[in-house]
């Protein structure tokens, strides 16, 4: 009976495109058979595919030059995509391998959420960590805070950073953003309060904390040296991990580039000198992300060069509501959409939204300059670590990522067979898989958009059957194909059949989880609710 429930929970994996390969080949280093591979994933908030240099070189930019870089000792991948439109789904898929509808996470979590990333959920980190990793994050989590829902609780033995988005708290020098936030509120002792200011939707009340494993350390913190921060404890980190021999998950989730911004100031500038209309401020903000991203590389260069991958991806798209505040989704804009009212980007499923710049360097292990555009998903990342670190994941789930491995060093060219786009936010129900993508084409059975830069919000429309674009023809996603083509026939068949086989394997799967997203008050990052937003600051 055993042995039948093994099968059946194998043949499960395989109808979800997890491809379990024999990893002894992959996991070991080629200097050293027995060390195992150190890993950094870089997570890049609301970055516009069109924002890596590399991606558009017509553009003459000179933005991200270490990223350029990287991608010419290295890989790019061009069509890589987030799990998710947002956030919190994002980061749950990232590091479980799992569809939203399987893990439970469907949409974002708040300042003052109970509960997070199911307790049943197994994650990377902590599988790693029982492999004998050292497993340290950096930034933004977004997976609940409160409890057992913390980072160090979830499998990494050290954390820095923001528990949620950077826009869910105030500082006392607010960065850039649309519309503007006033600074904390600084007279008097007070209650805390989690409505949105009447300053255009800027949280004004709780203090943006930061959190040092599980204790705040600075509320509100200063956005503004916040970049500092992370660089000192990421290179810190790897420095001692090279000392103490031990390999290393390092998953860094940036602030950048989600609002509010605070790129580095002129020397002889108050942090008030620049207008909000200054159109370099976006810029500015990714020439330091990618400081950020060279800082990094040298210390792990200087470290341990030929044994750590490094890998950066980014979380969604941009958000095109804020404007000038907002990055490029290049020629992937979204024209059907965008005709129609509303935009094509974050909380969409339009390829704006979660088609996301992605760039692997491993020296000596992933051939330097070089391009593939096998279609893989930030899902991806669970089942590429495990196989190359030599880790089995637990067999009493199914999974959704596929072990791209031979794509990193091989070069192969098969990446998924469908991938499917979930609702987000920004029409119909949270979770549904709305769009379905097959090679070239893309199936939409719900499209809507999330707001657009000036206000505008396109309508839901729901299609049955669904409308169907080729990228390689047609990658703004303008025309779709029409319906009674031969072309569009085929397609329409093989999408429905997938979308079906995965809606009932999920339907089956019997370790499905469900999201507590219930609130309440006292779950709120708060070091002392007597003092004006929490305030407090013990980081000198």
């Amino acid at each position: 009976m055993v042995e039948g429930l093994t099968l059946f929970l194998l043949s499960g994996m395989l109808m979800c495109g997890l491809l379990l390969h024999t990893v002894s080949r992959h996991g070991a280093s080629v200097n050293n058979p027995s060390k195992k591979p150190n890993f950094i994933i870089i997570l890049a908030d609301d970055i516009g595919w069109g924002d890596l240099d590399a991606n558009r070189p017509e553009e003459k930019a000179n933005n991200t030059p270490y990223l350029n870089l990287m991608a010419e000792q290295g890989l790019r991948l061009t069509d890589f995509h987030s799990p998710a439109s947002t956030c919190s789904p994002s980061r749950a898929a990232i590091l479980t391998g799992r569809y939203g509808l399987r893990n439970g996470v469907t949409h974002n979590f708040a300042v003052s959420s109970v509960a997070g990333l199911p307790l049943s959920e197994v994650t990377l980190p902590h599988l790693l960590q029982k492999a004998g990793y050292y497993t340290a994050m950096i930034g933004k989590w977004h997976l609940g805070h409160n409890g057992p829902y913390g980072p160090t609780k979830r499998g990494f033995d050290y954390y820095l950073g923001i528990p949620y988005s950077n826009d869910m708290g105030c500082t006392d020098i607010p960065g850039y953003n649309l519309p503007q936030c006033p600074p904390c509120d600084s007279p008097g002792p007070q209650v805390i309060r989690l409505k949105r200011s009447v300053h255009g939707g800027c949280y004004s009340k709780v203090g943006l904390p930061l959190i040092e494993n599980s204790t705040i350390v600075d509320q509100p913190l200063d956005l503004w040296t916040l970049t500092e921060q992370y660089t000192s404890a990421a290179t810190r980190i790897i420095h001692n991990a090279r000392e103490r021999g031990q390999p290393y998950l390092l998953y860094i989730a940036l602030a950048h580039m989600h609002v509010p911004l605070a790129p580095p100031l002129p020397p002889d500038a108050s942090a008030s000198a620049h207008r909000p209309d200054d159109g370099k401020v976006y810029a500015a903000s990714l020439r330091e992300m990618d400081g950020l991203v060279g800082a990094v590389k040298s210390a792990s260069d200087t470290a341990d060069k030929d044994n750590t991958l490094i890998w950066f991806t980014g979380d969604n798209g941009p958000w095109e509501q804020k404007c000038q505040y907002a990055g490029s989704v290049g020629p992937f804009v979204g024209k059907w959409q965008t005709c129609r009212g509303g935009g094509s980007a974050k909380r969409t499923t339009w390829e704006g939204g979660h088609r996301v710049p992605t760039v692997a360097y491993w020296p000596g292990r992933i051939p330097a300059n070089t391009t593939n555009s096998a279609l893989l998903s930030g899902m991806d990342i669970f089942p590429t670590l495990l196989s190359l670190a030599e880790v089995t994941p637990p067999l009493d789930r199914r999974y959704d990522g596929i072990d791209a491995t031979n794509i990193f060093l091989r070069g192969e060219q098969t990446g998924h067979e469908f991938l499917f786009h979930p609702n987000s936010g920004a029409a119909g129900k949270f979770g549904d898989l709305q769009t379905v993508r097959t090679e070239t084409h893309k199936a939409f059975y719900i499209t809507g958009a999330a707001e657009a830069c000036g206000g505008a919000t396109g309508m839901q429309q729901l299609y049955d059957p669904p409308l169907i674009f080729d990228l390689e023809r047609d990658e703004a996603e303008e025309t779709p194909l029409e319906v009674e083509t031969p072309e569009y026939k085929a397609i329409a068949e093989r999408v429905a059949r997938a979308r079906e086989k995965l809606l009932w394997d999920i339907a089956t799967d019997q370790s499905v989880s469900t999201a507590d997203y219930s609130t309440d008050i006292s779950a709120s990052p708060c070091c002392d609710p007597t003092q004006p937003v929490c305030r407090c600051h013990t980081v000198d």
